[in-house]
């Protein structure tokens, strides 16, 4: 259970213990990367449903080690995929938003930071959920009824190992986001 840490040091659910397993199993067993994981936890994972009756893991990770996981990333998900047979694996880094009506203590003055705005935690949520892959270019698209749909262009060069699963990130951001968003690769 050292593979998971909850705030304020909560019990984790079933599923996150699973996944705690499968960190420390894969760690003992994968040479490669067993350096690596040593010093790497997550603090919550959860399953997402996901268009044609499929399901995508998301595991969240400390924004202090998200440099250390992208490291070896994408050996790592290659790994759990074979874990959860087929299923896609997401890391995204955990994030603080801040509210409008943000107030700083009495040591520290100034605004809110830029980072912990809703835009910008948004923002890093899509560059985390497509590691290794670039955003290459950002569309909104405002139709007539009212609606947004954010157009994503992803980096053409890894359009082979990214192609499959354009629809996972499409679910998984609108069911943390509430947002509407649509990837695709440039002409």
């Amino acid at each position: 259970m050292s593979k998971i840490v909850k705030a304020k040091g909560a019990a984790p659910t079933e599923f996150e213990a699973k996944v705690a397993g499968l960190f420390t199993e894969l760690e003992g067993s994968v040479t490669d990367i067993k350096a690596a994981m040593k010093d790497l936890y997550f603090t919550a994972a959860k399953e997402v449903d996901v268009a044609g009756n499929k399901k995508a893991v998301v595991i969240y990770v400390p924004f202090k080690l998200l440099k250390s996981y992208h490291k070896i990333q994408p050996r790592l998900v290659r790994e759990l995929e074979k874990k959860f047979s087929g299923t896609h694996v997401i890391f995204i880094a955990q994030r603080t938003i801040l509210g409008n009506s943000y107030s700083r203590s009495t040591k520290t003055s100034g605004p809110r930071p830029r980072s912990r705005t809703l835009t910008k935690v948004h923002e890093a949520i899509l560059e985390d959920m497509v590691f290794p892959t670039e955003i290459v270019g950002k569309r909104t698209r405002c139709k007539t009824d009212g609606t947004k749909t954010l157009k994503i262009f992803l980096d053409p060069k890894e359009q082979v190992n990214v192609e499959s699963k354009l629809d996972t990130f499409a679910s998984v951001y609108q069911k943390l986001t509430s947002k509407t968003v649509q990837f695709s690769f440039p002409n």
